[in-house]
């Protein structure tokens, strides 16, 4: 599925060639994009997959309230809306540039990210070795890179851009204090299954788990891994959470965390692995194809 970034290595090469490719309209890119990255042509008019039915959500689906929640800052109004506070991680600091984050004011450990981007967050886990002027300098550059929408995704285009600062996640169980996401799926604020992605920084490796906590045989870009995983025993609030923050979409992954029992909001995707995936066996996408209703949307 990759195999483009092997040729093209450079990030920054490749977010430069996207913004080049502005010109082209939605429709042909995704198709484009679509074939280039799983070899199969793009369906739109009748859509079964569930891949081929998030690039019809990228360009026909029109929710203003996915612009608040795909904005990792304007997303906590949506979350208090919903009644969730509780599970909203710690802010401390909130800016339109990096010069406006007084350093000074945080504490030892945090992890400081750009309201509108994708893989533009960086984690400070020393505060005396941690290099403040060039944090500053990426921050900045992380802002003016996001402009370019690498999957056309819509819901990003009415993001804020900001900066924000917010406590460091740790799990105390894990060797290198990793948190392990669950993903969940959700169809019409109702989980499907959970994608549960471990060991971040030291392999990246995933599962797929049904609602009872049941391993499910799928794979995906990520290597599987056979450890036995233990069902958080608050699993079903978790699951309660993930229905109330889906309820008004006919689709969305609902991120959270779960550290010793305290759930923690991560983020809502709306075009999870932006609809390029290739699931393993097939028929998955075709099965979460069949969750995703898109008839009078």
């Amino acid at each position: 599925m990759n195999f483009y970034k092997k040729i093209i290595r450079s990030q920054n090469a490749r977010f430069a060639i996207l913004k080049f490719l502005r010109f082209i309209p939605d429709k042909p890119m995704l198709r484009l994009q679509y074939f280039l990255k799983l070899k199969r042509w793009l369906k739109l008019k009748h859509p079964t997959r569930y891949t081929e039915k998030l690039q019809w959500y990228k360009l026909y689906y029109r929710n203003p309230v996915m612009h608040t929640c795909v904005d990792k800052y304007r997303v906590r109004e949506y979350i208090h809306s919903k009644g969730l506070d509780e599970i909203l991680n710690e802010l401390y600091a909130v800016g339109d540039h990096a010069d406006e984050i007084n350093f000074d004011a945080l504490p030892n450990e945090f992890i400081i990210k750009t309201t509108n981007g994708s893989g533009t967050n960086i984690i400070c886990r020393d505060k005396a070795n941690f290099d403040i002027p060039g944090t500053r300098q990426q921050m900045d550059a992380y802002l003016v890179r996001t402009e370019a929408s690498a999957g056309r995704e819509w819901a990003y285009s009415g993001a804020t851009k900001k900066i924000i600062v917010e406590a460091l996640l740790k799990d105390p169980t894990t060797p290198d204090g990793a948190v392990c996401d669950y993903k969940f799926l959700c169809f019409g604020g109702k989980p499907y299954c959970v994608v549960y992605d471990k060991d971040r920084y030291t392999g990246h490796k995933r599962n797929f788990y049904d609602l009872n906590w049941k391993r499910m045989d799928v794979g995906s870009d990520c290597p599987n891994f056979d450890d036995e995983v233990e069902k958080p025993r608050n699993f079903e609030r978790m699951l309660e959470i993930a229905s109330i923050l889906s309820e008004d979409f006919p689709a969305v992954r609902v991120d959270l965390y779960n550290i010793e029992g305290r759930i923690v909001f991560g983020e809502l995707t709306f075009y999870p692995w932006s609809g390029y995936v290739q699931f393993t066996p097939d028929s998955f996408d075709l099965e979460l194809g069949r969750q995703f209703n898109i008839e009078n949307t």
